[in-house]
């Protein structure tokens, strides 16, 4: 696993370990502060900037991971390809190629805006809240995955039907049907009309 800011371990000059800290911003967008991660998911929440990631392969299906069950919020649940917050004063598109990176072991060979989606949703499970300005990007994977076990739990590739089927039965983060139905127009544009989102 690559070493990074978010998979290096800060220690401060006390021996503490060091806060990751997520930016705060306004309803439009724009940066007013920052956050320890926590504290930003803390009831009621802190609206804070996040990305979501959904990446396709030649066939048009949509790549889903599995949290893993060690992660503090929704862990063991089903969501979009990568989803994570950039760090105070990194651009969304990067931190959306570093975390599927991160996490997934590959580059996408395709990455574009998708818009940006503005939710509120609470995890009953874990009590934490999502207060979130979401930046939405669709793409590309063609290389082969190496998940990091402590992020990933497990991988899968979805057509459309297949999704539906297994939304109904499986447990799904609590956003990502919010940011799924946001990053559809793109979705489609970079599918086609075959592929059935």
């Amino acid at each position: 696993m690559p070493i990074t800011p978010a998979t290096a371990t800060h220690s401060s000059s006390n021996g503490t370990v060091e806060a990751i800290l997520l930016e705060l911003v306004d309803e439009d967008g724009n940066t007013i502060g920052t956050a320890e991660k926590l504290a930003a998911h803390q009831p009621p929440g802190q609206l804070h900037r996040a990305f979501s990631v959904f990446l396709f392969d030649e066939r048009g299906r949509l790549l889903l991971q599995q949290r893993a069950l060690g992660k503090y919020h929704s862990p063991g649940v089903w969501s979009n390809t990568c989803c994570g917050h950039p760090y105070p004063g990194e651009a969304p598109f990067a931190a959306a190629a570093r975390r599927t990176y991160e996490e997934l072991g590959v580059s996408p060979s395709l990455l574009a805006e998708a818009g940006t989606v503005r939710y509120n949703h609470p995890d009953p499970e874990s009590g934490l809240v999502e207060q979130e300005y979401n930046h939405l990007f669709v793409g590309m994977v063609q290389a082969s995955l190496r998940p990091d076990a402590e992020e990933v739990g497990d991988t899968v590739f979805v057509t459309a039907a297949e999704l539906a089927e297994r939304h109904e039965k499986d447990p799904f983060s609590s956003w990502f049907m919010t940011v799924l139905d946001a990053a559809r127009p793109a979705v489609r544009e970079l599918t086609g009309p075959s592929a059935g989102w």
